[in-house]
């Protein structure tokens, strides 16, 4: 779609070409202003040089509607372009449906990426073209950043949170996975592949990847063995939150805010309940910080999501 232009790297994802769009306006008005003000330093340097014949006299009654005019001329396409970067950048940080959801890790260094079947893999991440992928992630270190330069995206996955990115391939092939934010001595060696493949390819790769347990399945694994199924199973005595449809939902905790159930509300309350207390049940649940590493907290909240909710809160 750009090859028109010289040297513009590849475009492989619906997020690059609303960037690149955006950015080609930039470059054109940035053009059109900066040839505009050449043409006019030239012309007047020629007209009024030293011995010409152009008159000097009331220069304010003559120029003061141009000076009017160019300034709101220009105010107006900026705003126009601070519009558009505006809407550009809500529509890349809210996620719409997802098709596919993939669990991310970074770490001194690497991506571990394990995907919603159970399916594993390291510094490499295999996804279906032309469908909306959905990117949780987390840090169990320093602060990384997720970076394809064929896709325009990159987002900060700093420690102690989770973040959420998603893209659209348009376009098969192998494209460089980067991380963007120094995290150490061997940062430069932290990079990875997205493979983007057709439909029928992406769905022989998970199947050959031979995945015993979902990622949901482990997650319930780790329910089980933690005691949370003690409190929050349905044929628990323990006046605890249901979890049950929980998801997406709002929540009123007990120092009166509220806050949606998305996955950072259900890590904050995993690794700092006493903070999140709901409203109308006591703060017994025990604090799991230091007992959970970020790839079990999201094979919980895999199986928390499992159990159903609101899935408008993904947008």
């Amino acid at each position: 779609m750009y090859h028109w232009i010289p040297f513009w790297p590849d475009t492989a994802a619906v997020n690059g070409v609303a960037v690149n769009n955006l950015y080609i306006a930039e470059l054109a008005l940035s053009a059109l202003i900066m040839v505009s003000v050449v043409i006019m330093m030239l012309t007047f340097c020629i007209r009024y040089r030293e011995g010409g014949s152009a008159s000097r006299a009331d220069r304010v009654r003559k120029t003061w509607h141009f000076e009017i005019a160019w300034t709101l001329a220009t105010l107006v396409l900026f705003l126009i372009l601070f519009v558009w970067g505006a809407r550009t950048y809500i529509w890349l940080y809210r996620p719409p449906p997802a098709d596919e959801e993939v669990y991310v890790v970074g770490k001194q260094w690497m991506w571990k990426v394990e995907h919603a079947g159970g399916q594993r893999e390291i510094d490499a991440l295999h996804v279906p073209v032309d469908k909306s992928i959905r990117l949780v992630m987390a840090s169990e270190d320093v602060i990384h950043s997720f970076f394809v330069p064929a896709f325009r995206i990159k987002h900060d996955v700093v420690p102690g949170t989770l973040e959420t990115l998603w893209f659209k391939a348009n376009k098969t092939g192998v494209f460089r996975l980067e991380c963007t934010q120094f995290c150490g001595l061997q940062h430069a060696t932290m990079s990875g592949e997205i493979d983007v493949m057709t439909g029928p390819d992406y769905a022989k790769w998970l199947t050959s990847q031979g995945a015993e347990k979902s990622l949901a399945q482990q997650g319930a694994d780790l329910f089980r063995a933690h005691g949370c199924s003690g409190c929050h199973g349905e044929n628990s005595t323990v006046h605890a939150p249901p979890l049950s449809g929980l998801y997406g939902t709002l929540v009123h905790l007990q120092d009166g805010s509220v806050r949606r159930a998305d996955e950072a509300y259900l890590r904050d309350c995993i690794l700092n309940p006493r903070s999140f207390t709901v409203a109308g049940y006591p703060p017994i649940m025990p604090d799991f910080s230091g007992q959970l590493d970020e790839g079990d907290m999201l094979k919980l909240i895999a199986y928390i999501k499992s159990l159903g909710g609101n899935q408008e809160s993904r947008r």
